[in-house]
């Protein structure tokens, strides 16, 4: 049946004009793909030669690397995405970092075809300056691993060469569902290894990581293994209402109610192992039409309008505490805080840092809500405060227990409120206190001072005053 296929494909494929291909404006966009049963995928091979095309056009936004090989050895390619002239925004700050990942499973072309074209639209965006991806790529880190299964890909299956899903391959409650072929342990794979090894050194404080699959057109946020809400259910249930409302009506679903119970998956690796604010795209399963080459910005438009959503908005899937004001009183410090980002952080303290950089007070942990404004009280009894030091905030970006800690100075004016203690002699201060003493002595030696000699004191005020 396949090979009766496949000469039907080339018999419509040879009776389309080749000037009317050549002539397509769209040329630059469309899949380098070739014609298998009912839809239309990319070979390893035709992936090399375009992401090394790439690299070689516009090498001041892409960089290739290899990050391992698969269990045949190919080369797993990572494009990486940026405006690599700087290494920080036009501000000075942080680059944000996306992660996507791409066919895990052989057969799930459209998958692949989505994290292909998440890396093509903004190579093309640049080209053309297109100033939503030049902001992107300006003030963004795009890592894209278009084919993680490429022997699964070039032999039209799902499972690796070894038959093992490598979507249930991952070091996260490993082969604890109901599943098939999960491989003889976790990361008994060579592209799952190496995949994972990306995710620890290269990319270990994401804000966004994108796996995309074929199936059912869904997008899936964890727990794959429980049918509970993840810790952060604030934040995936904002970005479901955002995308719902504005972008897209394709539903979005934690995985084990939306689908079924898997366990071993990236997506839940990503977050619960890494951190990282994570989703399963999950394409319809509608392949090509044999003999068609339709455009991928046609053919998953409502997709990548979703992921441009996602990159476009990265800098919100975190907390991001801004401080408004810190007010110092004898035994008290109030806090005035919003919260600019999406995510809320449960575990946050404020800190007292001496001139010569020593945390000398760190407050009792808090909570700040996400897009949420908060006054909080906190105890500073304990607290030595010089004035000469600063002030900072050591939190949680996400409520998960995985998520990193971030340190951020506090450059606003602090307002200071000690009541005035009583000064009278002796008063309020031990009898061999070093202050004490010094005071005393000074009050001793007036007192014994020669009447003759205070008498010229006097005059030389008198004239001073005068």
């Amino acid at each position: 049946m396949r090979v009766a296929v496949s000469l039907v494909l080339c018999m419509m494929l040879a009776a389309i004009p080749i000037t009317s291909a050549q002539s397509d404006s769209n040329q630059e966009n469309m899949w380098p793909g070739d014609p298998i049963d009912s839809h239309v995928h990319m070979t390893w091979a035709a992936l090399t030669l375009e992401v090394n095309e790439w690299a070689d056009n516009y090498p001041e936004i892409v960089d290739l690397v290899s990050v391992g090989e698969s269990e045949l050895g190919k080369s797993l390619w990572v494009v990486r995405l940026s405006d690599w002239s700087n290494d920080t925004k036009p501000d000075g700050t942080v680059k944000e970092v996306v992660y996507i990942d791409g066919g895990h499973h052989g057969n799930e072309y459209l998958g692949t075809a989505l994290a292909w074209l998440s890396a093509k639209w903004y190579i093309n965006g640049w080209a053309e300056g297109n100033q939503e991806a030049m902001n992107v790529l300006q003030n963004s880190e795009i890592h894209v691993l278009i084919m993680l299964n490429p022997d699964g890909n070039d032999i039209d299956t799902r499972w690796n060469i070894n038959q093992v899903d490598l979507n249930r391959n991952y070091d996260h409650f490993w082969n604890t569902c109901p599943t098939t072929q999960p491989g003889s342990s976790a990361f008994s794979e060579a592209e799952t290894s190496a995949n994972s090894a990306y995710m620890n050194t290269e990319v270990p404080d994401a804000d966004l990581y994108v796996t995309m699959h074929t199936g059912v057109w869904i997008m899936l946020y964890p727990w794959g293994k429980w049918p509970e809400q993840p810790a952060d259910w604030e934040l995936y249930h904002q970005i479901r209402e955002d995308v719902n409302e504005n972008v897209s009506t394709i539903p979005i679903q934690n995985a084990n109610q939306g689908l079924y119970p898997n366990c071993g998956t990236s997506r839940d690796y990503g977050y619960g192992v890494m951190g990282y604010p994570t989703f399963t795209f999950e394409t319809d399963d509608e392949q090509f039409v044999p003999g068609s080459f339709e455009n991928l910005n046609e053919r998953l438009e409502e997709e990548m309008d979703v992921m441009r959503f996602l990159i476009n908005n990265v800098w919100y899937w975190r907390a991001r505490l801004d401080v408004q004001s810190i007010e110092i009183a004898d035994d008290e410090v109030t806090l005035a805080v919003d919260n600019l980002g999406q995510a809320s952080t449960i575990n946050a303290t404020l800190q007292y840092v001496e001139s010569g950089g020593e945390v000398t007070w760190t407050s009792s942990p808090f909570t700040v809500n996400a897009t949420n404004s908060t006054i909080i009280d906190l105890d500073a009894s304990n607290l030595s405060y010089s004035g000469d030091g600063m002030w900072q905030l050591y939190y949680q970006v996400r409520v998960i227990n995985a998520s990193r800690w971030v340190t951020e100075a506090i450059e606003i004016q602090i307002t200071e409120n000690f009541e005035e203690e009583d000064t009278g002699f002796l008063i309020g201060y031990g009898i061999f206190n070093s202050l004490t003493t010094v005071l005393s002595i000074t009050g001793l030696a007036i007192v014994l001072k020669p009447k003759e000699e205070s008498s010229e004191d006097n005059c030389d005020s008198k004239v001073r005053d005068s």
